[in-house]
């Protein structure tokens, strides 16, 4: 049985107007946690005065004021700041709105500790019964943006990239760039993308979702707006380091060519589909054999890069 307290381990809270939930929050924390960092993001429900109270007279609850307002992100980046600052073995992210269970902790704990992964999240997906808990949009939502994030991140095993609720290591966050790590709703996939480049296990914990009354500042509609452009920069620039910068094998040989090639195969296939439709004559056998030569052999060279990349995504030990 891990004896947690032997290590110290902290909780990053950023809060924004949710006075009516965080003490309760504070409250159900394991009392193995060492430090509570909670990180004021200048809301206009300030932090209760029995909070703050606490941060006075003893040093477990440290309230970080931010100067202004920065977001999830950006709130839980200065958490982890000053995580870093007090020197602690783990940290963990959890949300002011009550809506994540703090007995999953040791479960986040444990494939840190055990130094299975250096990074562990939940999973609101493993189980049906956490499935079906979940709100049907959000639910669509998710399943659509977990896809994308793995193929931008580079993390094809794990699912669920959005969950806020994970463990970290602090030694792991020293030697992130946390220009890299954005401060809005994109922070947790900026993250993990940033996590590929230093080839962090991540490991996947099961657990149900918990929705209460506390709704989301977030409209479904812009989601698609506000990551899909992300996203698309995340995965080529993954993409670009990964293959082309920080090393070069038979995948970005795939890419080299494959790319070029189907992409040679739409446009001049596009191109001579229009203009022999606009003349009223067949399209010569010839030049359909080099489109669709160009077609099927770039796609398969794509789909070897695809294949190359799932195997080399960064795997937590079971």
């Amino acid at each position: 049985m891990t004896n947690f307290a032997e290590h110290t381990i902290g909780v990053v809270i950023p809060y924004y107007n949710a006075a009516k939930h965080i003490e309760n929050v504070v409250r159900k924390l394991p009392e193995y946690i060492t430090k509570i960092i909670i990180v004021d993001d200048c809301g206009k429900e300030p932090i209760p005065d029995s909070l703050v109270q606490q941060s006075e007279t003893s040093d477990r609850i440290v309230i970080v004021r931010n100067e202004k307002n920065s977001g999830v992100g950006g709130a839980t980046k200065n958490g982890f700041k000053k995580a870093i600052e007090l020197k602690l073995d783990y940290v963990i992210k959890v949300d002011a709105d009550d809506q994540m269970d703090s007995k999953y902790i040791p479960d986040l704990l444990q494939p840190l500790i055990e130094k299975k992964a250096e990074y562990a999240k939940g999973n609101r997906f493993k189980d049906f019964k956490a499935l079906r808990q979940m709100p049907f949009v959000r639910k669509v939502g998710n399943l659509g943006l977990s896809f994308l994030v793995k193929a931008a991140s580079g993390y094809w095993n794990n699912f669920d990239p959005t969950n806020g609720f994970f463990a970290v290591k602090v030694e792991l966050l020293e030697k992130l760039d946390f220009k890299n790590i954005h401060r809005d709703y994109y922070f947790e996939s900026s993250l993990i993308a940033e996590l590929y480049f230093h080839d962090a296990r991540i490991k996947d914990v099961p657990m149900p979702a918990n929705y209460g009354d506390e709704k989301s500042s977030m409209k479904v509609w812009k989601i698609p707006f506000i990551f899909i452009p992300k996203l698309t920069k995340t995965f080529w620039k993954r993409i670009f380091k990964s293959y082309f910068i920080y090393d070069f094998n038979i995948a970005s040989i795939y890419l080299l060519f494959g790319l070029p090639m189907f992409l040679f195969g739409v446009v001049f296939g596009i191109y001579n589909w229009i203009h022999y439709y606009n003349i009223g004559e067949f399209t010569p056998t010839g030049t359909i054999m080099l489109i669709t030569v160009s077609l099927i052999l770039g796609f398969q060279l794509l789909l070897q890069a695809i294949q190359y990349d799932i195997l080399k995504a960064p795997k937590s030990v079971s």
